[in-house]
Parts: structure tokens; sequence; C-alpha cells
């Protein structure tokens, strides 16, 4: 079984402590957290602590903490032959000490405070320098994951890219289409089915083939009509740009 500490308390390291809960071939012996308020959802589920001198043994330190704090946290664990890992899509394994054995244990969902997430459809992606060390990161991710896989870290980045626009971009546009309903007294709940179908059909479609609209028919009239109704400059410049992307994939 392999023994895991958390170096973290926030949304991830949350989520993380109640998969690894879950499975059989896990114990997280201990919960570090720099802020001891942090530490009181674990309080009564396992070991805890804020100090760093009082971690305990493990074969695994999973630093599930924000990017800037990496290669502070990344410091703490016993300089023996424990492997620790980040779980940033951004930052490299250099934030890691050079001497230890490292790695990168990157769940590529969005974790929110009170979200509820099945951690089995969450790919987990694994990077290490060591096979041995990247054969154990396989096995810890799936013990909690139906998909882990290796990636090296220039796709790891591409791939936190790519997540960017698919997932915090496109968020922002959605809130962008509230503030467009609340303004015309419209319920956003309304656009809701359209948002279900928009994800559903990519999975017999790529989103090339996907794509709909006014901007992927050339619908130029459409267009204008719909800049006359943003009430802000950035916002038109929003939507101007995709519709030009758009067009010019399309070729409109």
């Amino acid at each position: 079984m392999l023994k895991i500490v958390l170096l973290g308390t926030g949304n991830l390291a949350t989520h993380l402590f109640k998969a690894f809960s879950e499975t059989k071939t896990v114990n997280v012996v201990q919960v570090f957290g720099r802020n001891s308020a942090g530490l009181t959802f674990f309080e009564e589920k396992v070991d805890t602590t804020d100090d760093p001198g009082k971690l305990q043994k493990a074969d695994i330190y999973v630093c599930a903490v924000s990017d800037d704090a990496i290669e502070l946290v990344a410091q703490y664990p016993p300089q023996e032959d424990s492997i620790v890992v980040h779980c940033s899509g951004a930052v490299g394994l250099s934030a890691l000490p050079k001497e230890i054995k490292r790695g990168v244990f990157y769940p590529l969902q969005s974790f929110t405070k009170g979200s509820q997430v099945d951690f089995s459809q969450v790919p987990v992606c694994v990077e290490a320098e060591k096979q041995e060390v990247l054969d154990i990161l396989l096995a810890l991710g799936n013990s909690i994951s139906e998909t882990c896989i290796p990636i090296d870290s220039d796709q790891r980045k591409a791939l936190h890219l790519a997540a960017v626009f698919a997932n915090n971009f496109t968020n922002h546009l959605l809130h962008r289409a509230s503030v467009i309903c609340e303004e015309y007294n419209l319920p956003f709940s309304l656009l809701k089915p359209l948002i279900g179908e928009t994800i559903n059909k990519l999975d017999s479609l790529s989103p090339l083939e996907a794509q709909t609209g006014p901007a992927r028919r050339g619908d130029k009239d459409t267009q204008q009509e719909h800049m006359k109704l943003i009430s802000d400059m950035q916002g038109r410049e929003i939507y101007r740009i995709l519709s030009q992307a758009i067009g010019d994939t399309y070729g409109n």
C-alpha cells in the first residue's frame, strides 16, 4: 500500500484526499497545511500538522498547492528515498529539488469548492525522470482514475493551455452570456439545454465539424445586429475577434 502525505488543504487537496481514501491501495497518512485553519476539514479523518518538521515518512509527498507555492513546499519533505510530486499543469519539474525522486501528478480537471467530482472520470497525467518513479505514479493514478497516461513537460504545458481555452475561456463566455440575459431580463437557464447539446455532440463530432452560428455561415448582417446589442466595448471586441477567427477557419 502506498503511503501518501498531502501537502496542501485547498480544493485539489480535498478532492484528492477523498479519492485516495476510497481506494484499497493508497493510505493518506497525513495532511500538511501552512495555515492551521485550513486543516479543519481533515482533523477528524487523518493526522494533520502545520509544522514541516513533523511530516511523517511516506512513499509519496503530493504538493497540492498553488503554482507559486510549489517550490517552497517541495523543500519540506525529508530528503530521503521518497517521491515528491506537484500537481500543476504549467510548472516544470525544475520547481522540485533536483536531488530527489521528483515527478508530476496532474489531474486534468477544474476543482471548485463544494462541487462534487467523480475522480474515476478525471484524466490523470504523470511525468517523471526515472522509469521506476513513473511506474509508481501510474499505479497511483490508476488507483483513482480510469485514465492515467504518461506525458512529457511540453505536452503537459500544451495540454494546460488547451484546457484554458476549453474550460476557463469557455466559462468566461458563459458568464458574458449570463450578463446579456440579465440585461434583457431573460433567465440564463434558457441556455442550459443548448450548452448541454454543445458538449454532448462532441461525442460524435469534432469541434471543427460541430461549429454552427452566424460566423460559421458568413452571416454578416446578423453579426452586425448582435454587435449593436452588446453594451460594452470589450464585449464587442471579443465578439468581433471570435467571429473573425471562426470565419477565417471556414473560409468566410
